[in-house]
């Protein structure tokens, strides 16, 4: 099976060109599913394994308080494994085929006003090398809505700050370029000409973002320094470099920004998955409209 599941791994990475965040986690959900049939169902060969057996499976991990999205995420990652070991002749039948995953209702992310997002971007200490890469790294987050994975993994030639653009490799190495402002520009400018030489390490080092190690930043090194920050102001929830991702969407939106070129900054494949946006601004426009309107409020 591990033969089998290195195989799937492969098909992924190749083929379809996911991501490494994106196979750890499938090869995560695989694992502790045959982990539960092991324990669970020893005697059972795993060319008899049914619907019921998968739906027992879901059954039990709903059980230990697990919610409708992990439900929802461990099934997919089934369904695609199953469907690759029928598709490869590994398999008489596929045993997820008339499944659908359980419906859950969207919650709308969580997001910072304007001036909220200016009070953490203003919480680095510009006298120190790191503080200015700190400094950096929010605005660059905040001005292009880039994912935690896609941040740290930018080079410096990634970067054209005569142009203001930069480029990067989203989902599936997709390519897209986004524009920068200038204040991130300035920012990154500070952090090229002041600060990135003091954390280098290796003279031909190519990652933009150093840690104090000069190597590049980790995604849990870069969440503790959002972390750190966001806990000093004492917000009413919880921060995370995904809320400045949301925040930088909706902003667009609340300003004039057409739907389809957030989509493209955003590297979404879809627009439906922009659309959650959209419910926002509407909120947000209905509270304007409440506070403003001379005839909005009952007399």
């Amino acid at each position: 099976m591990e033969r089998y599941i290195q195989d799937y791994l492969n098909y992924l990475s190749v083929e379809r060109g996911l991501a490494v965040n994106t196979l750890d986690s499938y090869r995560r959900d695989i694992e502790q599913y045959f982990s539960y049939l092991k324990e669970k169902r020893p005697h059972l060969n795993f060319n008899e394994t049914t619907q019921v057996t998968v739906v027992g499976y879901l059954l039990f991990i709903q059980s230990r308080g697990k919610s409708i999205a992990t439900l929802s995420r461990n099934l997919a990652a089934l369904k695609s494994f199953y469907h690759y070991l029928f598709r490869e002749n590994h398999l008489a039948s596929d045993p997820t085929i008339n499944l659908d995953a359980p419906k859950h209702e969207k919650r709308l992310p969580r997001v910072l006003t304007e001036a909220e997002v200016e009070k953490l971007l203003q919480q680095p200490n510009l006298k120190s090398p790191t503080g200015i890469r700190d400094r950096a790294m929010l605005e660059l987050l905040y001005a292009t809505g880039l994912r935690v994975s896609e941040l740290i993994s930018l080079k410096v030639d990634d970067l054209n700050l005569e142009t203001g653009y930069l480029r990067c490799f989203g989902k599936g190495a997709k390519e897209r370029i986004i524009p920068l402002g200038e204040v991130a520009i300035k920012y990154l400018k500070a952090y090229q000409e002041q600060a990135r030489k003091f954390l280098l390490a290796k003279l031909h080092e190519t990652t933009l973002f150093l840690n104090h190690h000069g190597r590049g930043l980790t995604r849990q090194g870069f969440w503790k320094i959002v972390k750190k920050y966001a806990d000093n102001l004492q917000f009413q929830f919880e921060i995370t470099p995904h809320t400045l991702r949301h925040s930088f969407a909706t902003h667009l939106l609340e300003n004039g920004a057409d739907l389809r070129s957030v989509q493209e900054m955003l590297g979404h494949a879809d627009v439906a998955t922009t659309q959650i946006y959209t419910h926002l601004t509407k909120n947000k426009l209905k509270e304007v409209y409440e506070e403003t309107h001379p005839r909005a409020q009952k007399t």
